[in-house]
């Protein structure tokens, strides 16, 4: 059995809670490492005023004890601060009232297909669960996963690649230095020329009133071939990569290796060729696949594209309609980001930290981190054999 996990918790509720399911006992959880990553999340030029209330504080409620695993499942818990000012709207109990109800849906939000899906009026039952807001709880998922590939010998890193317009100069291999730099930046980017057109641009989409998307790469390094599978279509890792990222708010398209442009391209410029000495076995000159072939991990760094769609709430509303009344009005503002794309590339490290570790435990099994790493060493001798 491989790795599952589910979320719990509306935006403006009291708290979120993550369930984890399926991981080894015996890992070593730093707790740093969690509270470092929610911390990244927060982060971000153009983020709102929410994230200046929260602390997204992680609370480890079952499945770690004096700081490992124990194989159980892993619950954690993180308060809502906000929850305080909202606690007449979000109330579990009680009588309802119109107080912060919502009737304007948002275009390019799930109010509208929410409220028809369910048939309320009132979409506030709809946006609460449906906001972003959840993607934290997903940052504690990864962060767990990124420790257990640590163990692995693998490492999740990510970078923003654009925002708007604003976009860095692609590089084939990303150095420490340069991943240093997505790190210390406001945007996550590794260009200093580029971070400053992005600034720029978040800056006049806030004076606008409008809102900015962009693209996250997350590369992985240290990753053996063979993870995921040909056999069957939902056991291809390209296809649970691409499920795990669709599945993160505003997220409109995913990309792998060279993704869109290879479909522009020959097959004599697309495909990476194969070279065999003693010393490195088989190995490519080229990584245009993106570290994927038939749907398993070729050895090579993984490379895979986030595409975000601009934020649903402006505050200059596009035109909606009110669901009670059928009158046209502006659509709803609710408090929200100019741009999120940094944030989103956290979370996106995430999907694919917990999507990898979880194709690790589906080849190679083991109830204990021990084992787990004893049958990835049993596995690595073998590929040398071959």
């Amino acid at each position: 059995m491989g790795l599952r996990f589910l979320t719990a918790g509306e935006s403006h509720g009291k708290r979120l809670v993550v369930i984890l399911d399926g991981m080894p006992k015996g890992l070593p959880i730093e707790n740093e490492r969690v509270r470092s990553e929610l911390k990244r999340r927060q982060g971000g030029y153009g983020r709102g005023r929410r994230m200046q209330i929260e602390s997204d504080t992680p609370e480890f409620l079952s499945g770690v004890r004096f700081g490992k695993t124990l194989g159980s499942p892993i619950a954690v818990s993180i308060e809502n601060e906000d929850f305080q000012s909202w606690q007449d709207a979000m109330a579990p109990f009680g009588e309802q009232t119109d107080k912060r109800a919502v009737t304007r849906p948002r275009p390019g939000h799930a109010d509208l297909a929410g409220g028809l899906k369910y048939h309320t009026h009132e979409l506030r039952d709809i946006l609460e669960r449906a906001s972003a807001r959840e993607t934290a709880a997903r940052v504690v998922v990864g962060a767990l996963c990124k420790l257990l590939l640590q163990a692995l010998g693998v490492r999740v890193l990510g970078h923003v690649l654009s925002i708007g317009k604003a976009k860095a100069p692609s590089k084939q291999t990303l150095s420490e230095a340069d991943w240093q730099r997505a790190l210390a930046s406001e945007v996550a980017c590794i260009d200093p020329n580029a971070e400053t057109d992005m600034i720029e641009a978040i800056e006049q989409a806030k004076k606008d009133g409008d809102t900015l998307g962009g693209v996250a790469e997350v590369r992985v390094l240290g990753l053996v071939p063979g993870l995921g599978s040909h056999v069957q279509w939902d056991l291809k890792l390209d296809g649970g990569l691409a499920r795990a990222l669709m599945s993160i708010p505003a997220i409109k398209a995913v990309a792998i290796g060279e993704g869109f442009e290879a479909a522009e391209k020959k097959g004599s410029e697309v495909h990476d060729a194969i070279f065999f000495d003693k010393k490195q076995g088989f190995y490519r000159k080229t990584n245009r696949s993106g570290g994927l072939e038939g749907g398993m991990t070729t050895g090579e760094e993984l490379i895979v594209r986030a595409f975000m769609k601009p934020i649903a709430t402006l505050m200059n509303p596009l035109p909606s309609v009110n669901v009670r009344t059928k009158q046209p009005e502006p659509a709803e503002i609710e408090r929200s980001d100019t741009c999120a794309v940094p944030a989103m590339c956290v979370v996106a490290e995430a999907m694919v930290a917990f999507v990898l570790a979880d194709a690790y435990l589906q080849k190679l099994g083991g109830d204990t981190l021990g084992e787990l790493i004893e049958r990835l060493d049993r596995y690595k001798n073998l590929l040398e054999e071959y």
